[in-house]
């Protein structure tokens, strides 16, 4: 029988995965098969489970998910107040265990044990409360007087962040660890003074009992959370590096309390001079100890990774100026709504998205695009907020606020991508499945070898031996080497204006060997201007010519229409009523006119209303075209009437970034749907390695395809929905940050800045990021391929040499945090 339920609490694809998992292992449960998107299980069973067993497997596994019949479960919001320490409630595992699993709480990883990270976003909140000094249960949201004692409020200092809260809570328990485990450290050292002083003051049995209740501090409060998540790992089975850790520090530390209690159960060689077993709780407490400065360490530089996101969100302004009744009044940002007239004063940050009304401006947008120099705006122009206003004051209107402003979307862009795997890191979980048993069996191994083989006292020999296997592997390093490079790269990459969508993307990018550009508005500043409208029709003069083409337009969005119509308008054109107007995409545009059929655009658009361009026509445009300018036809009634010359400048970072690029290896294609004349001129001056004219939509994806199939990495760089289905088929698609959201939707990279030179920038950081990875993944894996062998031993034989416990663990402790280093080094990468 098969039953349908809902399931309530997954959030991401690992939610699903295991909920399937965990109801399948039920007794009865033949198949289970989960959809996401539907919150739906449908459970095939051998016979009827009552939904209480369901629920119950569910709850065993951690009160995380819960599991209803169907309708009976309400979907409400529920927001919840957020306890002291909780931050913005959103935590993710730095190894992206669960992929991009998110937590609502603090806490630790239910698959690696690390602890988990707080995400750096806008959704806590920024507004200032204000709280009465004598009466701190007092709290507003504006300043006033307070209804107690009558004093003035003060501004509520803002709560420690929960990634804060772990970095402080880490640090204390560490000293506390450091204080009681360095008398430890110093009274299990003296003994290999010959004449040891602590002797004459008591007995070698006492100072191990001083040992023993030394030790209980730092197992039992300073790292008692390694050996709750080395038994949860255990439990659940997702071994990981607090298995190794708990095994390792706590057969040492059990192994000196029984030895401590029942001396007489071991043998003689375990004995020392003086009669009693040797312990181990400075072993024990010192690896502990050192693998917290690890994790103490770690929190610092995870903190660091997410430095750019925090950069960013410090451009997030507080408060605004909003024009009310003609007032200016200071409202919160929460408080702006769209089409709110709002005032900017110099030097102020902009606080939403939208248009200048009045006044005109510099504006400094160097946190948002990379580029230094401040960008001069007027009325019109749109601004972005975060970005910092100049030394002159305008108006603007609200068009974007909360979180659908561009500063918002890049913050979220980088919090995705954060989130999100590379295909490289494929080979590390592969490996870090087989790791941690892997480990385990060789630390079984290398106990029961030094123990048959090994020099008296053998079985001492042994045990440490083994523990030293245990404490030095890390799998964490391993775990780490791709997220903290992506991590870091990304926010990188958005402080120069080139926003990454996910980890894949950066790989891909770096294998890129063919560049298709369009021309309009990538290789040029998709800023047209009519240059003449011609006509070599006698009953058809240039100034109806321009009429028709300016009604055509005046129903168009394209950037060409749009730059005859601000050209109809300035020789006071008027404009006749089109009616039946479509869009022919990559062709042109139609419509009736005067009970005339009109139609406007390239010689494709021609064909299409079966009109035919007269060989003097051709001769006439051909000069224009030659220079790189773009000319459009008008037929009436299928008669070709006259035509528009419009010119578009090429950018002046072009030719620069073409040829950046080609010295990288990438061959650089145009694709575009002007006609051939114009193409070769551009094609030409620019020197690329390629071009193709009146490309349709279609036409671009098949050359994409057809690239493809001959083994090229293809990326596709384009502003338009004509773009779309290429950047979409492309291996990577970068959308030029001026275009369409058709456009950026489908792209994996957006340039906030839509200029090739971002695309030159996208390439050296993916070659960064790759390179950094690699780096990342070789000292991991070399690290742990030596450093094992090494504590098990083998260079004993021919050099003596062994290797402590307690060395073993400092040298685990610095594998992750070295790698977190080496990935923090991305951040001086110069693009």
């Amino acid at each position: 029988m098969t039953h349908n339920y809902h399931i309530h609490g997954m959030t991401c694809d690992g939610c699903r995965k295991h909920v399937e998992e965990t109801l399948s292992r039920i007794k009865a449960v033949s198949k289970v098969t989960v959809d996401l998107k539907k919150a739906e299980a449908s459970i095939e069973m051998d016979r009827h489970i009552p939904l209480e067993i369901l629920q119950k497997a569910l709850k065993d596994d951690g009160e995380q998910y819960s599991i209803h019949e169907p309708g009976t479960h309400h979907h409400a919001e529920v927001i919840k107040k957020k306890n002291k320490g909780e931050g913005n409630g959103v935590f993710y595992c730095p190894m992206h265990c669960e992929g991009d699993k998110t937590y609502d709480k603090p806490g630790d990883c239910p698959v690696c044990g690390m602890t988990l990270v707080e995400e750096q976003n806008l959704s806590a909140g920024k507004t200032t409360q204000w709280t009465c000094p004598m009466h701190p249960g007092i709290v507003k949201d504006a300043p006033g007087a307070c209804p107690i004692c009558g004093m003035d409020l003060i501004p509520l200092q803002p709560d420690l962040s929960a990634e804060e809260k772990t970095y402080k809570s880490l640090l204390k328990k560490f000293w506390v660890a450091v204080v009681f485990t360095l008398p430890i450290f110093l009274i299990a050292m003296s003994e290999m003074l010959s004449n040891n002083p602590l002797y004459k003051i008591m007995h070698q049995e006492y100072w191990n009992w001083i040992q023993f209740i030394l030790s209980v501090p730092v197992l039992f409060y300073a790292t008692w959370m390694f050996f709750e998540r080395a038994y949860r790992s255990i439990k659940t089975w997702n071994l990981n590096m607090f298995t190794l850790i708990g095994i390792g520090a706590g057969v040492a530390w059990l192994f000196s309390v029984v030895a401590m209690l029942f001396p007489d159960v071991f043998p003689e060689q375990f004995l020392s001079k003086s009669g009693a077993v040797h312990v181990y709780f400075e072993a024990a407490t010192v690896i502990l100890t050192l693998v917290l400065l690890g994790q103490l360490l770690e929190a610092g530089a995870h903190s660091q990774t997410s430095s750019a996101v925090k950069a960013l969100l410090k451009l997030a302004p507080n408060e605004a100026v909003k024009i009310v009744n003609g007032q200016e009044v200071k409202v919160s940002i929460d408080e702006i709504i769209l089409n709110d007239i709002l005032r900017v004063k110099p030097g102020e940050k902009i606080p939403v998205d939208g248009v200048i009304t009045e006044g005109n401006t510099s504006i400094d947008e160097s946190m948002i695009t990379g580029e230094p120099i401040p960008v001069s705006k007027a009325e019109g122009d749109k601004v972005s907020s975060g970005t910092i206003n100049g030394n002159q004051s305008f108006l603007m209107k609200a068009e974007k606020v909360g979180s659908d402003t561009l500063l918002s979307q890049i913050i979220q862009m980088v919090n995705t991508a954060s989130r999100s795997r590379a295909p490289i890191q494929n080979l590390a979980d592969k490996v870090s499945g087989y790791f941690v048993p892997a480990v385990v069996i060789i630390a079984v191994i290398t106990f029961a070898v030094w123990a048959i083989w090994g020099p008296e006292p053998a079985y001492v020999f042994a045990l440490v031996n083994a523990i030293a296997v245990l404490i030095i592997a890390c799998p964490c390093a391993l775990g780490l080497a791709t997220p903290m490079s992506v991590m870091v790269g990304v926010g990188k990459g958005a402080q120069n204006g080139v926003l990454i969508k996910n980890a894949e993307a950066l790989e891909k990018m770096d294998q890129v060997d063919v560049l298709i550009i369009d021309k309009t508005g990538t290789i040029t500043e998709g800023k047209p201007t009519v240059e003449k409208v011609g006509s070599l029709n006698p009953g058809f003069p240039g100034k109806e010519v321009l009429q028709y083409i300016v009604s055509l337009n005046s129903n168009s969005e394209h950037p060409l229409a749009d730059a005859t119509v601000k050209y109809g308008r300035e020789q006071k054109t008027e404009i006749l009523n089109a009616t039946g107007f479509s869009a022919v995409t990559g062709k042109g545009v139609e419509a009736t006119i005067k009970d005339k059929k009109a139609a406007l655009g390239n010689p494709k658009m021609m064909e299409y209303a079966n009109a035919v361009i007269s060989p003097q026509m051709e001769n006439e445009v051909k000069t224009y075209q030659q220079q790189g300018k773009t000319v459009s036809y008008l037929a009436v009634d299928k008669t070709v009437v006259g035509y528009v010359v419009i010119a578009d400048k090429i950018k002046a970072t072009s030719a620069k970034a073409i040829q950046e690029l080609q010295e990288r290896g990438i061959e650089v294609i145009m694709l575009t749907g002007d006609n051939h004349n114009t193409a070769q001129a551009v094609a030409n001056e620019l020197h690329l390695t390629g071009f193709k004219a009146n490309m349709l939509p279609e036409d671009k994806l098949k050359e994409v395809e057809q690239l493809q199939g001959m083994g090229k990495v293809v990326a596709v760089a384009g502003d338009g929905i004509n773009d779309a289905p290429a950047l979409a088929k492309s291996n990577v698609g970068i959308a030029m940050g001026t275009g369409t959201d058709v456009a950026i939707e489908s792209a994996l990279i957006t340039l906030v800045k839509g200029d090739l030179h971002g695309i030159v920038k996208a390439r050296k950081l993916s070659h960064a990021v790759m390179k950094n990875i690699k780096q990342n993944l070789f000292f991991a894996l070399i690290y742990n391929t030596l450093g094992i062998p090494i504590a098990a031993g083998v260079l004993f034989p021919f050099f003596g040499i062994l290797l402590s416990p307690m060395i073993a663990a400092l040298a685990m402790s610095f594998s992750s945090v070295s790698v977190i280093a080496n990935a923090l080094r991305l951040r001086n990468t110069r693009l």
